[in-house]
């Protein structure tokens, strides 16, 4: 009974929203990413890595140059240099998107856990930077419920939703998001059309290399103003598994990343409620929550989405 006790305390304390809005942007940036890829036709399981490089990179540029604004387009920059290695390897040489994204992800994994010492001094993780201040909106009212919930926030929240909204304009309003749908239902019949099916898968493999990249600037420059060493911790996956759960849509990942994003905030609560005293070692398991509610949800939708025809196909250009 205590356990459901603390379940409603959650739902009643604003803090739970706020949680799982600031637990949903990080996926919600790599989901979409995914989203432009996958649409495209590339698989792109790589987000996991993006994520990583990005978290690293906002770090590095603030550490640099003072400023974590700097961070976030060092980020972006190395999120889209990772993107193009994917794009190079599976696009122009057809190589095996799922054996390409995994190398990816490897180099991401190495790579940040190595410079960590010889860039910044320690292992393990950085000193604490600057991050992005978050925007205040007073006019809630300064205490109340309605301000606890949403009147403090980061920017990248923000960015987020109005992604979600431009990422459904691009795709489903504009003839570039008409390309794109054509190029990952049919890229044969998209070809014959005059359509640049290279051009296009391009275009979405970096378009989620930035994007992803920006979720894990999130959790470094937005959230922490730190880097610990593979600090994404499977939040690329659970991405990926909003992207399936969305049914490739903007206004599904949206959905979905919102629904891990309340199993993570609820994970914080019952383990902050004293009313429970969870001993330290049951709060690994309580960790596995998100996880759980992932593989469970996804089970349940097995069969019931329907990918792009042409995902995870390499198309060879005849002629």
């Amino acid at each position: 009974m205590n356990i459901l006790k603390a379940i409603l305390d959650a739902f009643a304390n604003p803090i739970f929203y706020s949680l799982t809005l600031s637990a949903a942007t990080p996926l919600l940036f790599a989901s979409l990413g995914g989203l432009f890829s996958e649409k495209t036709g590339v698989t792109n399981i790589a987000l996991e890595g993006i994520m990583l490089l990005g978290a690293f990179s906002g770090i590095l540029g603030t550490a640099l140059f003072g400023s974590p604004w700097i961070g976030i387009i060092l980020a972006m920059i190395s999120g889209a240099a990772a993107a193009a290695l994917h794009a190079w390897a599976s696009i122009n040489f057809q190589a095996n998107q799922i054996v390409s994204a995994t190398a990816i992800i490897l180099l991401a994994q190495g790579l940040t856990g190595f410079l960590l010492e010889p860039v910044f001094g320690k292992p393990g993780s950085t000193e604490i930077y600057d991050k992005i201040p978050k925007i205040e909106l007073k006019f809630l009212g300064k205490g109340s419920f309605l301000y606890n919930m949403i009147g403090s926030l980061s920017p990248f929240v923000y960015l987020a939703l109005i992604l979600v909204v431009v990422s459904w304009f691009i795709i489903y309003k504009t003839k570039l998001g008409l390309r794109i749908i054509a190029v990952g239902e049919n890229p044969e019949a998209a070809d014959t059309l005059g359509v640049s099916v290279y051009g296009i898968r391009w275009f979405g493999v970096l378009m989620s290399g930035l994007l992803a990249s920006l979720g894990g600037a999130y959790l470094s420059v937005g959230e922490l103003g730190q880097f610990t060493e593979n600090m994404t911790n499977g939040k690329g996956f659970i991405a990926l598994a909003a992207m399936i759960l969305g049914n490739w849509t903007p206004k599904g990942a949206l959905f979905a990343c919102l629904l891990f994003g309340a199993a993570d905030a609820m994970n914080e609560q019952l383990q902050s409620n004293p009313s429970l005293a969870i001993p330290s070692s049951a709060k690994p398991l309580f960790n596995l929550i998100p996880f759980v509610i992932t593989l469970i949800v996804v089970a349940g939708f097995v069969g019931k989405t329907r990918s792009p025809a042409a995902d995870g196909v390499p198309y060879e250009k005849k002629g």
